[in-house]
């Protein structure tokens, strides 16, 4: 496929390693042609590169199979989960769950991403509602504009939620940025 083609999200494999592009942005300085700087993860190594692609340039997508599965629980070796066809316990290192380690809860469904029969990612829901286990209180006359407090999640996550919302609700949190939505 063609650079320009390219989405935010997209598993591509560049140089024998696979990435997925975190960042990307079309750029056109002053009257030169157009590139693509994108900032891509390596899945092997968890570092992040930046590079610039032309229009024309050619990109390895990597197709992924995609299995459900459910999570069970994190020990000092990683991540365990439960796949859902047969049953089966895998293991995953911190690296291949990334971010979403912030909003895994015991018993929650994802979807596991596999490269040549082997697990590299995983995918959670959009958006995941969690308990609140710790909030200060809001004060009173403090609602100029869109107050926020901070406001501790089961999972150890912290985010800004407005001041009505009290220690105990469960809220919605947008797994992509880690913003609160609303009440669940």
């Amino acid at each position: 496929m063609k650079a320009s083609e390219l989405k935010k999200g997209m598993m591509i494999k560049d140089n024998g390693d696979l990435f997925v592009i975190i960042e990307m942005e079309h750029r056109t300085p002053g009257n030169l042609r157009a590139i693509y700087q994108t900032t891509m993860k390596s899945l092997s190594s968890g570092k992040l590169i930046n590079k610039r692609f032309s229009p024309a340039d050619s990109v390895e997508k990597v197709d992924l199979e995609s299995k459900k599965a459910q999570y069970l629980y994190r020990d000092h070796s990683g991540f365990y989960f439960m796949d859902m066809e047969n049953y089966e316990s895998l293991s995953l290192t911190d690296d291949m769950v990334g971010n979403y380690k912030d909003y895994l809860k015991e018993n929650q469904p994802v979807e596991i991403l596999y490269h040549d029969h082997h697990p590299v990612a995983i995918e959670i829901p959009v958006s995941v509602s969690l308990k609140i286990i710790e909030s200060a209180p809001g004060a009173k006359g403090d609602t100029s504009g869109r107050a926020m407090k901070p406001a501790k999640l089961e999972t150890g996550l912290v985010v800004n939620v407005p001041l009505f919302i009290d220690e105990g609700e469960t809220i919605l949190v947008d797994s992509r940025t880690g913003e609160y939505l609303g009440r669940a």
